[in-house]
C-alpha cells in the first residue's frame, strides 16, 4: 500500500516537472502558480493518505498478526514514525523559511550595498541572521532523532 503512494508522489512531481517546463517555455507566470498550487495539494493529499493508511491499515503485507506485531516492534511503532516525520518537517519548514528570509534581505542588501559600499559588513550580519533559521531547524531535528 505504501508502494502505491510512493508511485503517486512521484508521479505527481514528474508530472508538476513537465507541466512547468511547458508553461515556462509558453511564458505564462499564472500556469506555473497554478503547477505549483496543485502540485503542493496533490502531495499533501497523498501523504496524509498514507500516513492514515498506516495507523489504521497495519502493515497490508503481512499475513497474520504475529507477523504484524513483529514488524512493528521492529519498526519502532507508531512513535518512531512519527519521530522522523517531525524531524524532517521541522528541517524542512526551517530552511523553507530561511530560503524565503534570505531572499528578501539579501535582495536588500545588495541594493544597499549598490548605494553605499561602506554597508556591506552591516548587510552580511542581517543575512546571516536569516540564514540561522535553517540551522536551528536542523538543531531541533537533531534533539528529535537523538535525545
Amino acid at each position: 500500500m505504501q508502494i502505491l503512494f510512493l508511485l503517486a508522489a512521484g508521479a505527481v512531481s514528474v508530472g508538476t516537472i513537465v507541466y512547468g517546463k511547458k508553461a515556462m517555455k509558453n511564458g505564462k507566470k499564472g500556469n506555473i502558480k497554478k503547477a505549483i498550487l496543485t502540485t503542493v495539494s496533490a502531495f499533501a493529499l497523498i501523504m496524509i493518505g498514507a500516513i492514515v493508511s498506516t495507523i489504521f491499515g497495519g502493515n497490508a503485507f503481512a499475513e497474520t498478526a504475529e507477523a504484524t506485531e513483529a514488524a512493528a516492534a521492529s519498526a519502532g511503532g507508531l512513535g518512531e514514525g512519527l519521530k522522523y516525520l517531525s524531524a524532517a518537517l521541522s528541517t524542512g519548514i526551517a530552511t523553507i523559511a530561511t530560503g524565503l528570509a534570505v531572499g528578501s534581505v539579501g535582495s536588500s542588501a545588495i541594493g544597499a550595498i549598490s548605494e553605499d559600499s561602506s554597508l556591506l559588513g552591516k548587510t552580511l550580519i542581517f543575512v546571516g541572521m536569516a540564514e540561522g533559521i535553517a540551522i536551528y531547524g536542523l538543531i531541533i531535528s537533531i534533539l528529535i532523532l537523538f535525545v
